[in-house]
């Protein structure tokens, strides 16, 4: 009867450590798409920064000409 309830609280316990790997796994791969987003947006940051300093140049270069 105690050797039963052991093997049935380690199968339990198995059962919940499989649950947790699985959430854990799940976590990680959100993270991970997440991350590649963020790498994304900021390229696309870096991108418009660029293009708005260039206009900023090309309008003081104006305002200085005039």
């Amino acid at each position: 009867q105690e050797i039963g309830r052991s093997v049935q609280e380690a199968a339990t316990g198995t059962q919940e450590v499989s649950a947790n790997i699985v959430a854990v796994n799940t976590g990680a791969q959100e993270t991970g798409a997440a991350a590649t987003q963020v790498r994304a947006a900021s390229g696309e940051v870096a991108g418009q920064t660029e293009s708005l300093n260039r206009v900023i140049a090309d309008f003081l270069k104006n305002v200085r000409a005039a």
